[in-house]
């Protein structure tokens, strides 16, 4: 071999080895899986709004529930509800402001799912429901809070006491009741209060002052001829 064969011989092989190595070096990147971009999150849907029609309602004593709820001495954390509730609720769809309810609770609807414990809260250590047999709400002020949301601050009187609470409410739907076939519409409603507010604190702060409160109830329109017949009832009441 010529010694010029021979200086050319390595520049070649290296040639030859560069030229194969490319293709490897090149096809490399793509072999690397490539990143992908995370899926953008859906925004959360829109609540839609409920459409509440105007009009004067009753409250449908067999829907509705106000149950207390509070933490006795640490240990547990018992309930209690208050039934047959009679009410009206007047909506204004065009004025949310200008709406009202008010809302009777007997205390004979008292019931704590104990005989003897619901003795005990009837009596003077608490509600003493026979001088006071009735607890009673009335707005003051009704405020739309947000899409299906109230605030409604008014009087509760219980035990010849009245003070000033604030409901945060939910509106849960409204439409025409699938039987009676009249608009109505229900609620949920919740607030915290200290009964000892209202003289019903004993043994307060062993069993909690604090009360949690919610509400739910259903209300209906009366049907028109029992509307007129009201109507009717209400003016005859005035004319004597």
């Amino acid at each position: 071999m010529s010694t010029l064969s021979k200086l050319l011989l390595p520049l070649a092989l290296a040639a030859a080895i560069s030229a194969c190595s490319k293709p490897a070096e090149q096809a490399a990147p793509a072999a690397t899986p490539t990143e992908t971009a995370a899926p953008a999150e859906a925004a959360a849907p829109e609540v839609a709004a409920i459409q509440v029609a105007s009009g004067t309602y009753k409250l449908d004593p067999s829907h509705t529930d106000v149950l207390v709820q509070w933490n006795h001495m640490g240990f547990s954390n018992p309930t209690a509800h208050f039934g047959n509730a009679d009410g009206t609720l007047v909506y204004d769809a065009a004025d949310v402001s200008k709406s009202t309810v008010e809302v009777t609770l007997p205390l004979s609807g008292l019931n704590s799912f104990t005989a003897k414990f619901d003795e005990h809260l009837r009596s003077a250590d608490f509600f003493d429901a026979a001088k006071f047999p009735t607890a009673t709400f009335k707005s003051s002020k009704v405020e739309a809070a947000g899409t299906n949301k109230l605030t409604v601050t008014g009087d509760l009187t219980i035990k010849g006491v009245t003070k000033p609470v604030v409901l945060d409410v939910t509106v849960n739907g409204a439409g025409e009741h699938p039987m009676m076939k009249v608009p109505s519409v229900g609620f949920d409603a919740t607030t915290t209060l200290k009964r000892s507010d209202f003289g019903v604190g004993a043994y307060a702060p062993a069993v909690s002052d604090e009360v949690k409160v919610r509400i739910t109830t259903e209300a209906s329109q009366a049907k028109a001829e029992e509307a007129k017949a009201e109507e009717a009832k209400a003016e005859e009441a005035k004319a004597q």
